[in-house]
This record gives C-alpha cells, sequence and structure tokens, in this order.
C-alpha cells in the first residue's frame, strides 16, 4: 500500500496551500480569538471551489473525494487554524447530512447558499439528558395538519450562534425507529436561540428553543426510521474532526520546532538538549502514525469508510492532535501559554475534539464491538425495555 498521495493529490494539496498563504496568513492570530463564524473566509472557500469538494457536480459540488476534503482541511490549517473550521462546516457534519438526503426543493433552497459561503447550518443533536446516548433524545416532532409542531431544546451546536439554518434531530414516535430529523430556519416562530456560552476553546455554542414550534411538512429531512441514515452519514464527519485534530497538532509541532531551533537557554539551543529531542521523535510518531489511519479511512471513493476505521482515525487524531500541542505548549514555555502564540489555542481546541463527534471512550466502545464481532449494550437494567 501506498502511503503518499498521488501526483493529482499533491498537486491539489499545493494548490490549497498557496490559496492560503496567500488570502489566510494574515489575520490568523485575530480568527482564532473571533468566535463568529468567519462569513468572509466562507465566501473566499466557496469561490475558490473548497466548500463540497466531495458533493457531486450536480448538487454544486466538485466531485472530489472524501480524502480531498481531508488535504484541504490540512493545508488550510497548516496555515490559518481557525479557517480550517470552515473547510470542515462546508465538507462535513451537517451540510454532508443534507446534501445526501435532502429533496431537490430543499437543496435549491439553501444548498446554493451554504456552497457560497453565504450561510452557514448547524446540528442540533445532543441535549441536556442526551449526549453520547443520543438515542434518548427528547424532543419531540407531532403531526398536526400539513405541519410538524417541534417541542424540547437542544445544547453543545456547532456555529449555533450564527447559523442560519439548523438540522434537528427530534423523535417523531417512540423507539430508536422513531427518531428522524428537521430542517428548523433561524426565524421560525417558536424557535428562540439563547445566549452564548463560551467553550474552553473560545468557541460559543447557544441553547436552542423549541416551544410549539411550527415547520411545513417540506421541511422534514428525515421522517420515521430515518435514524440509521443520519448515523451513518454522522460516521463520516469524524473525517473532519480527525483532519483538524491532526492539523493542529502538526501546526503545534512546527511551531514549537521552530521554536526550539533558535531559542538559547544555557548557552545551548533548545533542539540540542536530548530529553526535547526524544520529545519531538514521540511527538512525530504520533503524527505519522495517525495520519496513516486518517488516510486508510478517507481514500475511499464509491463506498463509505467503515465504522472501525473512522473510529480508529478518529481515536488516534484526537489523542496525536492533543498531546502534541500538550507538549508544544510545555516546550515553547511562557511563550506557548500565551495568546500571542497559536499552541496553546490548539491545545485547547484538539481538547474538545475528544469529547465532539464521539467521545474517546465511546470510539473505544465501537473499536472494541468490531475486534469481538459482537455489539456491547452500555445501558444498564435501569436503561433496558422500551
Amino acid at each position: 500500500m501506498d502511503f503518499e498521495l498521488n501526483e493529482e493529490q499533491q498537486a491539489f494539496a499545493d494548490s490549497v496551500r498557496r490559496f492560503a498563504e496567500a488570502n489566510l496568513r494574515d489575520g490568523s492570530l485575530a480568527r482564532a480569538h473571533d468566535p463568529r463564524f468567519p462569513r468572509e473566509v466562507a465566501q473566499m472557500l466557496g469561490r475558490q471551489g473548497l466548500m463540497g469538494i466531495s458533493f457531486d457536480p450536480e448538487d454544486g459540488g466538485q466531485g472530489g473525494t472524501l480524502l480531498d476534503s481531508v488535504i484541504a482541511i490540512e493545508q488550510v490549517a497548516s496555515v490559518c487554524p481557525r479557517s480550517a473550521d470552515v473547510v470542515q462546516a462546508g465538507n462535513f457534519g451537517p451540510i454532508r447530512t443534507f446534501v445526501e438526503y435532502a429533496t431537490p426543493e430543499q437543496k435549491q433552497r439553501w444548498l446554493p447558499d451554504l456552497l457560497a459561503g453565504n450561510i452557514c447550518i448547524s446540528l442540533g443533536m445532543s441535549e441536556p439528558e442526551a449526549g453520547s446516548a443520543v438515542t434518548e433524545l427528547k424532543t419531540t416532532a407531532t403531526e398536526d395538519g400539513d405541519d410538524y409542531v417541534i417541542n424540547g431544546s437542544k445544547v453543545f451546536g456547532t456555529h449555533s450562534p450564527d447559523a442560519a439554518i439548523y438540522l434537528v434531530y427530534v423523535r417523531f414516535a417512540p423507539g430508536v425507529s422513531g427518531i428522524g430529523s428537521v430542517i428548523v430556519e433561524r426565524d421560525t416562530p417558536g424557535f428562540s436561540i439563547g445566549k452564548p456560552t463560551a467553550f474552553m476553546s473560545g468557541e460559543e455554542w447557544s441553547q436552542l428553543y423549541f416551544e410549539n414550534c411550527r415547520i411545513p411538512k417540506r421541511n422534514v429531512l428525515l421522517g420515521i426510521g430515518g435514524f440509521k441514515k443520519q448515523i451513518a452519514g454522522f460516521n463520516v464527519e469524524r473525517l473532519g474532526n480527525s483532519a483538524r485534530s491532526l492539523a493542529l497538532g502538526r501546526y503545534a509541532f512546527n511551531l514549537a520546532r521552530d521554536h526550539a531551533a533558535v531559542r538559547k537557554q544555557f548557552g545551548r539551543h533548545l533542539c540540542e538538549f536530548q530529553g526535547l529531542q526524544w520529545k519531538f521523535a514521540d511527538m512525530a510518531l504520533k503524527l505519522e502514525s495517525a495520519q496513516m489511519l486518517l488516510y486508510r479511512a478517507a481514500n475511499v471513493r464509491e463506498e463509505l469508510p467503515s465504522p472501525y476505521q473512522t473510529a480508529i482515525a478518529k481515536l488516534a487524531c484526537n489523542q496525536a492532535g492533543f498531546e502534541v500541542a500538550n507538549e508544544a505548549v510545555q516546550i515553547m514555555g511562557g511563550l506557548g501559554y500565551s495568546q500571542e502564540s497559536l499552541a496553546e489555542y490548539c491545545m485547547r481546541r484538539t481538547r474538545g475534539w475528544m469529547i465532539a463527534g464521539g467521545s474517546t471512550e465511546i470510539l473505544k466502545n465501537r473499536i472494541a464491538e468490531s475486534v469481538f464481532d459482537r455489539r456491547f449494550d452500555q445501558r444498564g437494567q435501569a436503561g433496558r425495555g422500551g
């Protein structure tokens, strides 16, 4: 197996890197500390064809591969870590589920603006009492004539303070088979967005409230029985999380490497101390190993990557990204800990991705199920039944 990019992929990576250097390097520090969705970056990326990279051309996409999308995230992140979030938002997550299952009418209404970077979409999945156990969600969609009436609340949605539309997981009926999803527009009566709350990373989220929120039936994305399809799409979303985790770990690694090459203490460059040499060797091993697992999962064309491949790739990238960024902060000392450097930003962001998109513990459960070729029920006896 060839673990290197082929000629076409390398040319694409080089072109994205040149674009990022020319357009995104200036202002990268300021963007990292601005919680608002960088719409001007999204519009720039849309014009460059970096939104919807792997989507079909008839949907406005570029007809590329999942690996192309991963490459774009890596190359943008190598110049401006915050802008990599926009590449992620335009290729993975709720936009991918939307493109996969939306009706032609739904695509016509929203997809052109999403791919142009004019608006963004947020996912309403987690609830106050339903995080990793997403099947325990309580937000309901009750049929009423030509409408559905939504009641419930959602938390922790990426870009929730800034989105124009929300892909919301709802319960149409009891049980797992009763779970589906709807599209809710920002100004819909009965839908309100709470005050933004900051994560440790500085990224903000708002609680979403649905109080007799009435939406037309044409806004249903996946009805009863749609949960498994949604989760299959969510499996692919893990590639975007993995790519950003690894890319920000590598960004911090490069900062620390450059720092150690010129910084002197006790009359010697830091890179001349064996203890730091070993740190860099361990960091490189983690990054390179995780990179191979990520590329294996993303290097598919017709079929989707398996849950095992995405779970083990995300676990490796989450751990490598955070551990390397954490070491980079330590190596750089006060400068690394300062917000004048992006090392501490990379550490904070990568720590969050060990929770979002499937926690490292849940990923280990999924990996173990593949190892033993059986499903393990994580619920206690009190959670059985129904």
